[in-house]
């Protein structure tokens, strides 16, 4: 199976623009799973409520959702990506999961990071897998890495991969991926991107690059530059994602002991 990200650097607002751009990068990817990153086509740092809900969009309907759901069918592919969503009077940040046969799913980011806490609602979906027919993929976004129960949440689902796409600026987050990998025996697809925001007088955000795939055994197979674009596929085997035995005496979830665990 071949898996890989976009890393790239989009312009806030310029929402047509971002997505051009993806569009010809993906023409020359030959992936069965492609992740980009969060707030892909929007960009992060906003400045007002009255600017999140003009760029955030409805899913599966909002233009972001619909180029995705183009490309994926041309090219083949199933692409995890995030954006603003727009639902009644509530902004999520999501990421939608689209195939070749059109919308498949969408996540809302269960925990918000910085000021996505003055704009965003606190996601209500809860943590999904899908079976996309090679694999199956759970999606995280960002921040969620922060909290160990996420990615234990779709290992306990059965995820062979999980999709996360990301606008990193914490330092930490492309190392401790190898340990969320090694806790759940699961590949991971870190999507992140490249430059800085500094927008009404802020401090400036610069993201640190650095989007990776990790195996089930925390080896990381390829990390991205931390300053320029990066395109990269690479083949793993999904099926090493489901031995969960760490040896003769030992199984990562069967040993699991949730009575003791309290809440």
């Amino acid at each position: 199976m071949r898996v890989g990200y976009l890393q790239f650097d989009p312009v806030f607002g310029e929402v047509a623009h971002n997505l051009d751009l993806i569009t010809a990068r993906l023409e020359e990817a030959e992936a069965d799973l492609l992740v980009l990153p969060e707030l892909c086509a929007s960009g992060y740092q906003f400045v007002s409520q009255e600017e999140v809900f003009r760029l955030a969009e409805p899913v599966p309907d909002g233009a972001t959702t619909k180029r995705l759901v183009e490309i994926a069918a041309r090219r083949g592919m199933t692409i995890v990506a995030g954006l603003p969503e727009r639902d009644g009077r509530h902004c999520f940040n999501s990421a939608v999961v689209v195939g070749p046969k059109g919308f498949i799913g969408c996540y809302r980011k269960t925990h918000l990071f910085f000021e996505e806490t003055l704009w965003f609602t606190p996601g209500d979906s809860g943590f999904h897998v899908w079976d996309i027919g090679m694999a199956k993929v759970g999606v995280m976004i960002c921040f969620d890495w922060y909290y160990p129960e996420s990615a234990r949440t779709l290992a306990l689902q059965g995820a062979d991969i999980i999709a996360h796409p990301s606008n990193l600026v914490l330092p930490h987050c492309p190392d401790s991926m190898v340990t969320r990998c090694l806790e759940n025996r699961v590949f991971s697809v870190t999507a992140n991107r490249i430059g800085s925001e500094a927008r009404g007088g802020k401090d400036r955000l610069t993201f640190i690059g650095m989007s990776e795939v990790v195996s089930p055994r925390g080896r990381i197979l390829h990390r991205a530059p931390r300053e320029t674009e990066d395109l990269t596929i690479v083949e793993i085997d999904p099926a090493e994602a489901r031995i969960k035995a760490l040896n003769d005496y030992n199984d990562l979830l069967r040993d699991r002991r949730p009575a003791l665990y309290g809440d």
